[in-house]
């Protein structure tokens, strides 16, 4: 059978010097009473304390100290650790994992609603058609769409030649007009 060593009882009195470390890092008014300690590898004690910061329930402020031989305690880290039963970020999940599980959703959902629309018998709708009756041809358009469509700036160049189907050669003349009479007044 193994015993727990015993801490140095110089580093559980050495309060003192983990509260000034603790006040270097965050405002004393987010560090609670003290919460016990942990006996770490090498004799090392982590001091707790209790933590007040509202986003932070379940966690404390902990400061790890040694000591060697006949010297005074030294301070070795002091960090904000989570707790038993502390509010804890769920475990990161790559970004192509979860566009994949996002994906695979739709498709889903999609492969649904297909299937209710034929129990329904609502076929009768092209596949190119909304339920407005609107063609989507003109987005089909769009999937055919290459470099030799783009404008040496990258702006799309449509309507026989017209930016945005815009025909900046042919101007309005009355609105002409108009502005030549406001800067005569």
């Amino acid at each position: 059978m193994s015993s727990t060593p015993e801490p140095d009882p110089r580093l559980l009195a050495a309060h003192d010097l983990a509260l000034a470390a603790l006040h270097e890092i965050t405002a004393p008014s987010t560090v609670g009473p003290a919460a016990g300690y942990t006996l770490e590898d090498d004799g090392v004690v982590s001091l707790r304390f209790g933590n007040t910061m509202e986003g932070y329930p379940g966690w404390y402020w902990t400061v790890s100290l040694a000591v060697t031989d006949d010297a005074d305690p030294t301070l070795l880290e002091v960090e904000l650790l989570p707790g038993e039963g502390a509010l804890l970020a769920p475990e990161w999940v790559p970004w192509a994992v979860r566009l994949a599980e996002y994906q695979a959703a739709q498709a889903a959902l999609a492969a649904e609603e297909r299937e209710n629309a034929d129990a329904e018998g609502d076929d009768d709708l092209d596949d190119d058609e909304d339920e407005s009756g609107e063609d989507d041809d003109e987005l089909d358009d769009l999937d055919d769409l290459d470099a030799s469509d783009f404008d040496d700036d990258g702006s799309p160049i449509l309507h026989s030649g017209d930016v945005d189907g815009v025909d900046i050669d042919v101007l309005d003349e009355s609105a002409a007009d108009d502005e030549d009479d406001d800067s005569d007044r």
